[in-house]
């Protein structure tokens, strides 16, 4: 991703700010040749004088000449890559172009990054030629996911005598996005995906047969083989048979934000496993053709997804798969202290497959989510166990009843529910439901490879 800066000449102020960039040793400069003029004039001596006003103008004409430079000089920036997951790292690679018919001095190079991705880099350029090029890169890394800016680029004037230093600042910046981590799920059986026919439509079929067929008026380019020769009798006019197209099977990933549903913070506290492991299901079943939703507790989705989630193969899986990325780069604890909202926007009917990551449940949001069972074709939940996330190992084990109980009322709605603790891998949970998947989670199911 290329960003071009331009107008490497640009003005940051009158005289008043180039004496401002005068270097500790410009400023000794014109401190010494100040009081050598003064006590020159209280001795009467004349040499003294002279010297003075050498050492005083010195600086000054350095800052006057740096000042009147015309350096014109273009940068930009390119990512590699733009998108980063978590705890990788990216290169920034920075070019600068003399496009002057005069060469420049010795210039320095700075970006401005923010504290998570590292110190700031610097470069020192020699003499770059009329029409030079110089390309230098830096890499960054972050083990925070988030939307970090880079830039405006600064170059650094100095002249020959180090008497003076000016900035000039380039317009533009970028912005390097740091996703969850992803982790490669194994394929495994388990229930839930969508099965209508027909249009489009969901609709079931009370008995096998011709006659519950329902029919719809003959469109042009109709095969005539398709016609239903009983409904054409009965209304009139041709009438084909529907023709039979099975809907795309889908699954909607829940992502618990409650602030109070979590404990700690930092790359390894139980939210971030929580984002991590919703990144890397939505990834996985996308990649396995589901047209898949996320969806958190405030009842929000990601911008841009259509009624059904997004879908497609190829390039528009794959953009699919940015624009979730990007909104779980940036998601935050809610405000909200329940799952009621995520469920009124699961009332409006199948949802397929439920794929759910929840934090500390109350015995009134594990009634909640055992509602939720009611609105998917199958359930998956993984529910965070405080116990194991707020105490120590030392402390030794802690009892987990209220955990468990919450765990029997997911059980008993459908759910197969899986304990998340302290050091799980999204993998192994994703196996472990796999084992655990048990009563009415296990009846039906197609495998997801």
């Amino acid at each position: 991703m290329a960003a071009p800066a331009e107008a490497g000449r640009e003005e940051t102020g009158g005289f008043r700010t180039a004496l401002a960039g005068l270097t500790t040793r410009g400023r000794s400069f014109l401190a010494a040749g100040i009081a050598a003029v003064i006590c020159a004039y209280v001795l009467g001596q004349a040499d003294l004088r002279r010297v003075g006003l050498l050492l005083a103008v010195l600086p000054l004409l350095c800052v006057a000449v740096l000042y009147r430079t015309r350096y014109r000089v273009s940068g930009s920036r390119r990512l590699s890559p733009a998108r980063v997951p978590a705890g990788s790292e990216a290169r920034v690679h920075l070019r600068t172009d003399n496009v002057s018919r005069l060469p420049t001095g010795l210039l320095m190079l700075q970006d401005r990054v923010p504290y998570v991705l590292g110190p700031r880099p610097r470069f020192v350029l020699d003499r770059v030629e009329p029409g030079g090029r110089r390309e230098v890169s830096y890499r960054v890394r972050s083990d925070l996911r988030g939307r970090y800016p880079l830039g405006p680029l600064q170059l650094r004037l100095t002249d020959p005598f180090g008497m003076c230093e000016l900035t000039r600042s380039f317009s533009t910046f970028d912005t390097l996005t740091v996703i969850p981590k992803v982790e490669p799920l194994p394929p495994i059986r388990l229930s839930g995906e969508a099965k209508g026919y027909g249009d489009g439509r969901q609709r079931s079929l009370a008995l096998a047969g011709e006659d519950d067929v329902i029919p719809r008026g003959y469109r042009y380019g109709d095969d005539l083989r398709r016609v239903h020769w009983r409904s054409t009798a009965r209304y009139g006019e041709l009438m084909v048979r529907r023709e039979e197209q099975p809907q795309r099977a889908r699954c909607t990933v829940l992502l618990d934000t409650r602030g109070g549903a979590y404990e700690g913070a930092g790359p390894d506290s139980a939210f971030e496993l929580a984002v991590s492991g919703a990144a890397s299901v939505l990834v996985h079943m996308l990649e396995r053709g589901f047209s898949v939703r996320l969806l958190t507790d405030t009842g929000s989705s990601v911008p841009g997804e259509g009624a059904d989630g997004f879908a497609g193969s190829g390039q528009e899986s794959a953009e699919a798969a940015g624009l979730m990325m990007d909104t779980l780069a940036v998601i935050d604890h809610s405000d909200g202290s329940g799952l009621s909202r995520a469920y009124d926007v699961l009332r409006g009917g199948n949802e397929g497959l439920l794929v759910a990551f929840l934090g500390d449940l109350d015995e009134e949001q594990a009634t909640v989510a055992a509602k939720m069972r009611q609105r998917s074709g199958g359930a998956v939940a993984f529910v965070l166990d405080p116990d194991t996330w707020v105490r120590e190992p030392a402390d030794g084990p802690a009892p987990g009843d209220a955990h468990e109980e919450r765990l029997r009322m997911l059980r008993e709605a459908g759910w197969t529910a899986v304990s998340v603790e302290r050091g799980a891998s999204v993998a192994e949970l994703w196996r472990q439901a796999d084992r655990e998947r048990t009563g009415p989670a296990a009846l039906s199911g197609e495998a997801w490879r």
